[in-house]
């Protein structure tokens, strides 16, 4: 049984009402939900102590951070630091990316340590393994593709992300109509590499039905990963992008039918001003699945900010209708991201969820106890209520101004203190 198809049947699991007891909505109101596709639970059936998360319409904006090892940086108690920084400063879920070391024994770690969701791209794991062995990537058989998925569900994998929808067709678009970037995503890429060689088709859309089966014996969730993501301004909102995305509401569907739990993944470098076109269109053609978008990157000028970049369309996605938002560190484009870079990614993206939960949840009560702190000079409820209290209370304490009520840049010329004088402290 998964999450999907207990609430088909009209009952409440356990998860359910766990779910529903932390987001502030009805377990009738999540059942349905559930039930229609719309809100996914993330917890493989394997974690029974994990608290599960869910994500769709109606519940708060989550976040996610990816870590993970790569050939030049292998350090294990690096990624562990990581992922416990990640997960104190408010990711919801932690992808476990690595591409160097020991995957298997790097992946039982995370889960081990992490009290949030893990999730992967199964393919990373082939294309290294391959490589150790002197092979390529397209080398590998269909059979090695599932037996991969497989592993990772067996170890307790609780979301996964697949390239289905890179497809011959969809390759046969981005040839004929070219990019700037052309493909970005590594995943992606990987699956053009296997197919261009072997002059078949993507075996996880071919096979899907194998796919699923395995989804469904592990309540995994499906995260239908965008391949033809834009990596560039110049390349968003394309043919290839909405080709695949086209691709993926099929699949949305016939995941759905098979009662297994599915999301969406979208870009990506886009303008700002086509943000919410994006939402709308992934809506549309993928029946309100939910939405999992990377970032998204406004601009492509601000390498070692695009924790910033993230954040700002991170914002206008999330009050657009984006249920989950994948962080973006000041590394990306130039680094493996370290531990400061994976606090920055996080409280970034949690801004942002923020911001569209003030709109979308009417989430405001949380903003109005800080201001009215501010307003009494409340510092240390200010410092507690701050979204990052570490950094907030580091600033504070920087410079100590002789007047304890304000702080060190307006001092005597502190306008809140001066107009409590001048007209009163009313609210």
């Amino acid at each position: 049984m998964t999450q999907l198809s207990i609430a088909k049947d009209g009952d409440i699991s356990e998860s359910m009402h766990k779910v529903a007891d932390i987001e502030g909505v009805s377990t009738d109101f999540l059942k349905e939900k559930i039930a229609a596709g719309e809100i996914v639970l993330l917890q493989n059936i394997k974690r029974k102590d994990l608290f599960p998360v869910g994500i769709g319409t109606g519940l708060r904006i989550k976040i996610n951070a990816n870590i993970g090892t790569s050939k030049d940086l292998n350090d294990l108690e690096l990624e562990i630091n990581k992922l416990k920084e990640a997960i104190k400063y408010g990711a919801h879920t932690v992808m476990d990316l690595s591409t160097g070391g020991d995957l298997t024994e790097i992946r039982k770690r995370m889960i081990e340590e992490s009290n949030v969701p893990i999730g992967t791209v199964p393919v990373y794991q082939g294309a290294y393994y391959m490589m150790k062995k002197g092979k390529s990537f397209a080398e590998m058989k269909v059979k090695d593709f599932f037996n991969l998925i497989q592993e990772q569900a067996e170890q307790g994998v609780d979301f996964m992300t697949i390239h289905c929808g890179v497809t011959r067709s969809s390759v046969n678009r981005l040839k004929k109509d070219g990019r700037l970037a052309g493909l970005v995503s590594r995943g992606g890429s990987l699956m053009v590499e296997w197919m261009e060689f072997n002059k078949a088709e993507n075996p996880f859309y071919q096979y899907y039905d194998d796919l699923l089966a395995i989804a469904y014996d592990y309540d995994i969730t499906l995260s239908l990963g965008d391949g033809f993501r834009p990596g560039a301004i110049d390349d968003s909102t394309d043919r290839p992008q909405v080709q695949e995305l086209i691709i993926l509401g099929e699949l949305v569907e016939r995941a759905r039918e098979g009662n297994v739990q599915v999301m969406v993944e979208g870009p990506g470098h886009i303008p700002i001003n086509e943000i919410e076109t994006n939402i709308l269109l992934e809506k549309k053609l993928c029946k309100n699945a939910p939405f999992y978008v990377l970032g998204p990157l406004v601009t492509d000028v601000a390498p070692g900010y695009d924790h910033i970049v993230g954040a700002i369309g991170g914002s206008i996605a999330a009050v657009s209708g984006a249920d989950y938002l994948c962080y973006v560190t000041p590394a990306e484009h130039l680094k493996l991201p370290d531990v400061s870079d994976v606090r920055e990614g996080v409280i970034a993206s949690r801004i942002a969820a923020h911001v569209g939960d003030m709109i979308r949840r009417n989430e405001v009560d949380w903003d109005y106890a800080l201001s009215k702190a501010r307003k009494d000079f409340h510092w240390d409820e200010v410092i507690k209520l701050a979204l990052d209290p570490v950094k907030a209370e580091t600033f504070r304490s920087m410079v100590k101004p002789q007047d304890n009520e304000v702080c060190s840049m307006c001092g005597d010329f502190c306008a809140i203190k001066k107009m409590k004088k001048v007209l009163g402290g009313g609210e």
